[in-house]
């Protein structure tokens, strides 16, 4: 099997990752404000985020030939008695995985992108990368990883401090808007939303063509865009969108510590002489887990949904083919970014490789690239912004640097 034994091959990795784990966030929030239901774009995500472990497994996991200490995928999968300790750790992982990234998408639309990256990305990096530093033994050095653990609680800061002004700049929008423009632009609302029964197959979710688009931050883009996208947030109060946040935050913080535990055993759960779980075995059972779950809550809610989110069904999800490919990208990137995100910390350390935490820092480029995050705002809300994605840059740094090796 091929593994990660340079630093720079480990930074390398993180990169990529750090792409790849902001980028499918913004793809997937991109269908929710399209009107895609998040039932049925998280079920195909699913199936592709698995094919991405699969493909890993089945190409690294079987490079050269395979020996006693690290053993390759298929032999290491055929003796599931001897490890099944740590395969529950790897399954562990994945179940809070596909907890946290459930419920993320959920809170995108009541939070929105940046600030929920911005918030999951500080508790996976207090809790989960102290933990990680531990569990490796201290291999990382502490005196660069716990500053740059303090970065990201700076832009933690920054990043709320960046989404309440942005709020209260689109209070403002809304509030200075005349009430016969606020009410012709309602009843034009409402009767979109009549007509969006009749035409919703006809937009193209693929390529978002729509017969208008308002400029991004002005009223009437605020207002088409709550009368378009599938979870309705106007009139909700903050407090479940931050709770679903903050709960994603805690998932995140676990996953990672769980997989290390998995490819290390530190707490020495496997007979002597029983070769720890590869990297790629333990990211193959990691993943099982992630999608068995995601596809048991995500069929729930098809039938049951949360929220005030229609009901659908499963001859819908299949018939439903718009946005499906968007779907299937996102799956891929997030399933290829775990992985890589794996590989490198197995060579530098799990708490460094938790630097593509600093993922907000590329999905708030898409936010603002895509969906017009901060159009129209303050100038306040832009110095903080560009604060917080300095910090940011500054963060990942740090942290990458502190990477150690392995022995």
């Amino acid at each position: 099997m091929y593994l990660v034994e340079s630093k720079g091959g480990a930074i390398v990795c993180m990169f990529l990752a750090l792409f790849f784990l902001g980028t499918w966030p913004a793809i997937m929030t991109l269908l929710e404000r399209r009107g895609r239901l998040p039932q049925h774009t998280y079920l195909d995500y699913t199936i592709t985020n698995l094919l991405a472990a699969i493909i890993i497994a089945f190409t690294f996991g079987e490079i050269g030939k395979s020996t006693t200490e690290s053993p390759n995928f298929m032999t290491q999968l055929s003796k599931l008695s001897d490890n099944w300790p740590l395969i529950l750790f790897a399954m562990a992982g994945g179940v809070v995985l596909s907890l946290g990234n459930l419920s993320t998408q959920y809170a995108w639309a009541f939070v929105g992108l940046s600030v929920t990256e911005v918030i999951t990305s500080s508790m996976t990096v207090v809790i989960g990368t102290t933990l990680n530093y531990f569990l490796d033994d201290k291999i990382n050095k502490a005196e660069i990883l716990f500053p740059g653990v303090g970065c990201f609680l700076i832009a933690a800061c920054l990043g709320s401090a960046v989404h309440s002004s942005n709020a209260a700049d689109n209070r403002e929008k809304l509030n200075s808007a005349s009430s016969k423009q606020i009410s012709g632009t309602e009843v034009r609302g409402s009767s979109a939303t009549n007509e969006a029964s009749a035409t919703k197959e006809s937009f193209d979710l693929e390529n978002g063509k729509s017969s208008e688009k308002a400029k991004a931050g002005s009223v009437a883009f605020l207002l088409e865009l709550e009368s378009r996208r599938s979870i309705k947030v106007f009139g909700r109060g903050i407090f479940i969108g931050l709770a679903i946040t903050f709960f994603a935050g805690v998932c995140f913080s676990l996953f990672s510590p769980a997989f290390n535990l998995a490819t290390n055993d530190q707490w020495h759960t496997l007979k002597e002489g029983v070769p720890k779980l590869v990297v790629y075995t333990a990211f193959f059972w990691f993943s099982v887990s992630c999608f068995v779950i995601a596809i048991i809550l995500n069929v729930t809610f098809l039938y049951h949904p949360i929220l005030d989110l229609p009901r659908s069904s499963l001859k819908a999800y299949v018939n439903d083919w718009n946005g499906r490919g968007w779907a299937f990208l996102a799956g891929l990137l997030c399933g290829f970014g775990n992985g890589l995100q794996f590989m490198g910390g197995q060579a530098a350390g799990y708490a460094a490789a938790d630097a593509v935490q600093a993922l907000p820092l590329v999905s708030t480029f898409w936010g603002i690239l895509i969906f017009g995050e901060y159009r129209r705002s303050s100038r306040r809300t832009y110095v903080l912004l560009a604060s917080m994605l300095f910090m940011f840059i500054v963060a990942v740094g740090v942290l990458m640097g502190s990477s150690g090796h392995r022995k």
